[in-house]
C-alpha cells in the first residue's frame, strides 16, 4: 500500500524557509560543477538518474583539477602536474558490502600522496608509484549497508576517497583521466566505465554465475593474503604506555629472509623502552633526553630505553640468547634473522618479537588512542625484494589463552601489513646465471654489472660480457681477462676496446645442459660463493615454462616440485645444506676459490613432444634464497657440424670440478 504524506494546513515562517533553503541546495546539488582546470572544490554526487539504473555497486571518479609542478620543462611527457581527484563508491543493492576494495587503472605515471579515507592495498605507503594502477580499500568506512538498512542514509551507504598526487605528460589542456575504474570484491561484474567530461562511474552488478564465498563478518576489513604478513598486535595497554607483538610469517614457497632488518616509522613520536626476541641496531638516548620525549618524561632514565629514534632498525637476536629470561623466552624469536619457506620448515617460516612503547601527547591521557607504525620495510642479506603496504586495522587477533584452558584472549588492537615480492631492477640483483652447453664450447657469463658497478673508470658497463671458455667460470671474474682474450682470439670473436665489467655478484650459478637423447636429456647446476662468509640452509630454484612436467630426479640435492609456480625447489642434502665462502687458492698468487655445490638433474620427453634443447633446455627464471637472479639475454647456439650430444668441453668441464671438490675434502 503507498502511503502518502499530507501538508499541513499552515506552516511557519521558520519552517518555509527551511524548505525553501533545502529546496534549493538539492537543485544546486543536480548541477555539476565544472572547474576546469583549477585546483580546489569538492564533486557533486553522482545525479539520480545515474543510480537509478544501478542495483549493485556504484563506482565514481572525477578529476577535480591540476596544476603545472616545479620544475617547468619543455619536454610534454616529462613535465609533472599535481591533480585533485576523489573517487566514490555507493551501495545501491539490497546486499551489504564487505570491506570494498576499488580499482583505479591509472596511465600516466601517477604518484600518490594522499588518499583520505582509503589505503593502498598493493602499492605501499605514500608517495606511492602507481602508474599501473593500484587498489584502495576503506579505513574510517570499510563495509557499505544498504538503504533497507539504513532508511537510505547515504552516509552509511558510500565511501568517498579524496586523492592528492602528481601525474606526468599531457598538456595544458587536456584531461588525464584513468584507464578504467571497477570493483576488485568477489562475485561482482563491472561492465567498462562510461566517462563524462573529468568523470568516470560504473555500475558494478552481483554476478549471478559466481557463487559468493561466505565470509566471516567482521568489524574491521578482513585480513589478506601475501607473501610474506607482519601482525602488529597491542597486547596490554596503560595510559602512556603498551606492549605490543610484531609477528612474521612467511606464506611463499620461495620467500625467505637471513639476518632480517625491519624498519618503520613512527607517526606521533612514540619510543620503544624495552624489547623481547628482537633488538635495535642503534641505543642513542640522547634523542629522547633532548627531544620531546626528555621535556614530557622528566625522570625518566633514557640510558635504559632500547631505542629513541624515529625509524628504528630493529634485528633478530642470535640463537645463543634464545632462553634469555630478559630477552628471550619467546616462542619462534631468536633465529639468527632466519624465516624460511613453509616448504623447507613450517617450523622456521615465523619470527616473532614483543616491545613496550611509550607514547606522547595528546595520546598520554587515553590507553584507546593507538597509532601504529607506518612505512613498514624488512630486507635480509640475499632474499627477495619485499614492498610492504601501509598498515590496515583487522579484528583484534586470536590467542590461546596462557593458563592452559579451553579460552581464548584476543588483542586490545591489531593492525596487519602485508608485504609481496618484487621483482629486482637490471643491475640491482644479488645474484646471476651463466649458461653452457654440451653442443658449443663457449660459455656464456653473467651479465655486465648484473649486480651494480660502483667503478667504471677502466670498464665498460653497458658492454655484453665476453664469451669464455667453461673452465673460466670456476676462477674469480679479476682472473678472466687472460682467459677471455685468448679464448676470443682462438675463436675469432670481437674484443672492444674497453672491456665489459664483471658480474659483481655474491653469488653465481652456472645452468649446463650436459646432454639430449631420444628419451630426455639432462642438466647440470652448479651453485658458486663467492662471499667470504657460508650459506646455511641454503635452496636454489629454477622456473622451467616448458618442461616442468618433464622434470625426473636431482641426484646431489634434494628436489621437490611447486606446480603452481612451474618451479622445481632445489635444497642441500641432510647435513650437505652448507654453501662454504670463498677461500685462498692452494699456493701464493693462485686465484681465489669459490665455495660450491653442483648436481645433475634428469628430464624426460614425454610432455613435450616438439623439445628443441636450445629454447627447452634452459629455466626462464632461477632464484637463490629467494632472490631472483639476473639471466643471460641469449642462450648457447649449436655450433655448425655439431654430431655428439656429449661434448669434450663438457666432459673436461666434469672432471675438473670433480676434481676440485676432492682436494678441497682432503
Amino acid at each position: 500500500m503507498e502511503t502518502t504524506f499530507k501538508k499541513p494546513a499552515s506552516s511557519s515562517p521558520t519552517k518555509i524557509m527551511l524548505i525553501t533553503t533545502t529546496t534549493y541546495l538539492l537543485l544546486l546539488a543536480s548541477f555539476e560543477v565544472c572547474r576546469g582546470q583549477q585546483f580546489g572544490g569538492g564533486k557533486a554526487p553522482p545525479r539520480m538518474k545515474e543510480l537509478d539504473g544501478c542495483d549493485g555497486v556504484f563506482l565514481t571518479y572525477a578529476l577535480l583539477g591540476r596544476e603545472k609542478e616545479y620544475p617547468h620543462v619543455k619536454n610534454v611527457s616529462k613535465q609533472a602536474w599535481a591533480f585533485k581527484a576523489e573517487a566514490s563508491l555507493t551501495n545501491v543493492g539490497d546486499e551489504k558490502l564487505q570491506g570494498w576494495k576499488m580499482f583505479v587503472r591509472f596511465q600516466h605515471r601517477e604518484i600518490l600522496v594522499s588518499a583520505d579515507g582509503a589505503v593502498l592495498l598493493d602499492a605501499g605507503d605514500f608517495p606511492a608509484e602507481v602508474g599501473n594502477g593500484t587498489t584502495l580499500s576503506g579505513t574510517a568506512v570499510s563495509d557499505l549497508k544498504t538503504a533497507i538498512e539504513t532508511a537510505g542514509d547515504i552516509n552509511q551507504m558510500s565511501a568517498r576517497i579524496q586523492i592528492l598526487g602528481t601525474q606526468f605528460g599531457l598538456g595544458a589542456g587536456a584531461t588525464p583521466m584513468p584507464k578504467t575504474i571497477h570493483l576488485v570484491n568477489d562475485g561482482f561484474k563491472c561492465p567498462a566505465p562510461s566517462r563524462q567530461a573529468t568523470r568516470m562511474f560504473v555500475c558494478c552488478r552481483k554476478d549471478p554465475r559466481v557463487k559468493a564465498k561466505l565470509a566471516k563478518k567482521t568489524k574491521y576489513p578482513p585480513r589478506r593474503n601475501g607473501d610474506l604478513t607482519i601482525a602488529y598486535d597491542v597486547l596490554q595497554s596503560n595510559t602512556n604506555n603498551y606492549y605490543a607483538q610484531v609477528t612474521m610469517d612467511n606464506n611463499h614457497p620461495l620467500g625467505r629472509l637471513d639476518h632480517w632488518n625491519l624498519t618503520w616509522e613512527w607517526q606521533k613520536g612514540e619510543f620503544i623502552y624495552s624489547m623481547k626476541g628482537a633488538y635495535a641496531r642503534i641505543k642513542d638516548p640522547s634523542e629522547c633526553l633532548y627531544g620531546l620525549a626528555g621535556k614530557y618524561y622528566k625522570d625518566m632514565d633514557f640510558s635504559q630505553v632500547a631505542n629513541c629514534q624515529t625509524k628504528p632498525i630493529l634485528s633478530d637476536l642470535p640463537a645463543e640468547r634464545a632462553e634469555d629470561e630478559k630477552v628471550g623466552k619467546l616462542p619462534w624469536c631468536c633465529r639468527n634473522g632466519t624465516v624460511l619457506p613453509p616448504i623447507m620448515d613450517k617450523n622456521k617460516a615465523r619470527s616473532i618479537f614483543q616491545l613496550q612503547v611509550f607514547k606522547m601527547p595528546p595520546d598520554t591521557d587515553n590507553r584507546t588512542s593507538l597509532t601504529p607504525p607506518i612505512k613498514w620495510n624488512v630486507d635480509g642479506v640475499i632474499n627477495p625484494q619485499y614492498k610492504c603496504a601501509a598498515p590496515v586495522r583487522v579484528d583484534p587477533q586470536v590467542f590461546p589463552d596462557p593458563s592452559g584452558l579451553k579460552a581464548i584472549t584476543t588483542a586490545v588492537a591489531s593492525w596487519q601489513i602485508v608485504c609481496n615480492i618484487t621483482k629486482p631492477k637490471p643491475q640491482e640483483t644479488r645474484c646471476c646465471v651463466s649458461f653452457s652447453s654440451f653442443y658449443n664450447e663457449s660459455a656464456i657469463p653473467c651479465n655486465t654489472c648484473a649486480c651494480g658497478c660502483d667503478d667504471t673508470r677502466k670498464c665498460s658497463s653497458k658492454a655484453s660480457p665476453l664469451l669464455i671458455p667453461a673452465e673460466a667460470l670456476l676462477v674469480p671474474f679479476v682472473n678472466r681477462t687472460l682467459k677471455a682474450r685468448a679464448w676470443a682470439k682462438l675463436k675469432h670473436l670481437h674484443v672492444p676496446s674497453r672491456l665489459p665489467c664483471g658480474d659483481n655478484c655474491p653469488v653465481s650459478i652456472n645452468w649446463h645442459v650436459n646432454s639430449d637423447h631420444k628419451e630426455g636429456w639432462t642438466a647440470r647446476i652448479t651453485l658458486f660463493n663467492w662471499e667470504d662468509y657460508a650459506f646455511d640452509d641454503w635452496f636454489t630454484a629454477v622456473e622451467l615454462k616448458r618442461t616442468f612436467e618433464d622434470f625426473q630426479d636431482v641426484y646431489s640435492f634434494n628436489g621437490t616440485r611447486i606446480p603452481g609456480l612451474k618451479t622445481v625447489f632445489f635444497e642441500g642434502l641432510k647435513g650437505l645444506n652448507y654453501l662454504a665462502g670463498e677461500t685462498n687458492g692452494t699456493r701464493a698468487g693462485d686465484p681465489r676459490v669459490p665455495g660450491k655445490q653442483q648436481s645433475v638433474v634428469s628430464f624426460s620427453k614425454k610432455h613435450l613432444k616438439d623439445f628443441d634443447v636450445t629454447r627447452d633446455g634452459f629455466p626462464t627464471k632461477v632464484f637463490f634464497n629467494g632472490h631472483e637472479c639476473a639471466l643471460p639475454p641469449i642462450r648457447p647456439a649449436k655450433s655448425l657440424g655439431h654430431k655428439s650430444s656429449i661434448g669434450v668441453i663438457s666432459v673436461i668441464f666434469t672432471a675438473f670440478v670433480t676434481f676440485l671438490m676432492m682436494t678441497e675434502r682432503f
